[in-house]
């Protein structure tokens, strides 16, 4: 090879390779403060492109899972008020037979029919205060069935069926019962609507309790389904951090070889000195 001071062959190779390892470490470098082999769409703009599509369904998942905890916290307060008016309705039902009982006395039944009422008033509060975030499904307000997201489509919903457990309403229909009288028959009346009133609300509460079990079971999976994509998401772009700061290591030391190679390689000229020395 010619030896030229216009022309260093050498030192210009020498500063292309430590131009490539500077570029190689500033990548590590990226890599290991991101996290991320993948940080955006220059980097791989395919797996980028699968990344962020990923990212949008995970974001949506959240929007989903929300909706679903409002149905589980609706469906569980309405859980709590029905089995309460469901005991109440029991309970009333000692209070009828005794005001069934021939032998009773008007003080009696009368005694036994306070307490009637009084069981009564509470079933209608109970069922008016199953509210929650401004929804009721007992009381009689909602006719419609709730819907709650189940996919990131927006396209399949979970729902819950409101269910009328106030006292006027048809699954009890008591309102206005009494038991007074100088006779049972009243109390016998009453004592037939009673026991569809338990049917009634045995089987809505069974209902009730279907949908909500298909609600927390739904709930669940988009939990899991949550934790697979962010998962997935991690394998796609995610740096391996350890093999990355081998990998620093290797090229400091190669930048460093790099850069005495270009030292030597731009002293080469001075060679060209030695030949015109007298």
């Amino acid at each position: 090879m010619a030896m030229s001071v216009l022309t260093n062959k050498s030192a210009l190779l020498a500063l292309q390779n430590l131009n490539a390892t500077t570029e190689k470490l500033g990548d590590a470098q990226n890599k290991i403060n991101t996290g991320l082999k993948v940080a955006g769409a220059k980097d791989n703009a395919a797996v980028y492109a699968i990344a962020q599509g990923q990212r949008a369904d995970t974001s949506a998942l959240a929007a989903v899972k929300m909706s679903l905890d409002r149905a589980t916290s609706l469906s569980d307060v309405a859980l709590t008020a029905g089995q309460s008016i469901s005991d109440i309705l029991v309970q009333m039902k000692e209070k009828v037979a005794g005001a069934s009982d021939p032998s009773a006395t008007v003080d009696s039944r009368k005694a036994f029919d306070d307490e009637f009422q009084s069981l009564l008033r509470s079933i209608q509060q109970f069922a008016d205060s199953a509210e929650f975030d401004g929804a009721n499904i007992l009381n009689g307000s909602q006719t419609a069935d709730l819907q709650f997201l189940a996919n990131v489509d927006s396209g399949d919903y979970i729902t819950l069926t409101p269910q009328d457990f106030t006292i006027s309403g048809t699954l009890i229909n008591l309102d206005g019962s009494v038991l007074t009288g100088s006779t049972n028959s009243a109390a016998l009346a009453v004592l037939a609507d009673l026991d569809d009133a338990i049917a009634n609300v045995t089987a809505s509460l069974a209902e009730l309790g279907a949908e909500a079990k298909q609600i927390e079971k739904h709930n669940t999976f988009v939990s899991k389904l949550q934790d697979v994509l962010e998962a997935g998401i991690g394998n796609l772009v995610d740096a391996d951090l350890a093999k990355e700061s081998a990998r620093l290591q290797a090229l400091q030391v190669q930048q460093q070889l790099g850069a005495q190679a270009l030292s030597i390689a731009n002293t080469a000229p001075q060679i060209i000195l030695s030949l015109f020395r007298s």
